[in-house]
């Protein structure tokens, strides 16, 4: 019972390291806001609509990528029945001419680091 002393101080030790992430984020936490975004001039309508596209473009291009490398095919068809040649740097970047001012204010904003770029330059049109 003479160690009651080192027990409740090491387990208020103890808590306190293990909940201090828990009490430092709290009220820290600020949401920020969505970027801004460039939408193209050039254009009316995308491939997909607007919210399907913010939701599901990494995968539509991957897809894309799939169709045109592993089975050839180059045509995409849209939901709304229109037809697209599967091409990042034909089809997306001709409307979204700047990497800067469209692509990587949203992926900054995720905190995400896509591979596009590796291979695919940005269009003239900067």
């Amino acid at each position: 019972m003479r160690d009651r002393k080192w027990i409740i101080g090491g387990l208020v030790v103890f808590c306190a390291v293990v909940l201090f992430p828990v009490w430092y984020g709290f009220g820290t936490r600020a949401t920020a806001a969505p970027p801004d975004l460039v939408l193209p001039a050039n254009d009316t309508a995308c491939v997909e609509p607007t919210e399907w596209m913010i939701a599901n473009h990494p995968e539509l291009l991957n897809e894309w990528r799939y169709e045109v490398i592993r089975k050839g095919r180059t045509d995409y068809v849209s939901s709304t029945g229109a037809t697209y040649t599967m091409s990042f740097t034909g089809t997306c970047l001709r409307c979204h001419t700047s990497r800067a001012t469209f692509c990587q204010r949203c992926h900054d904003y995720a905190d995400v680091q896509p591979t596009c770029w590796n291979c695919h330059v940005e269009s003239q049109g900067k």
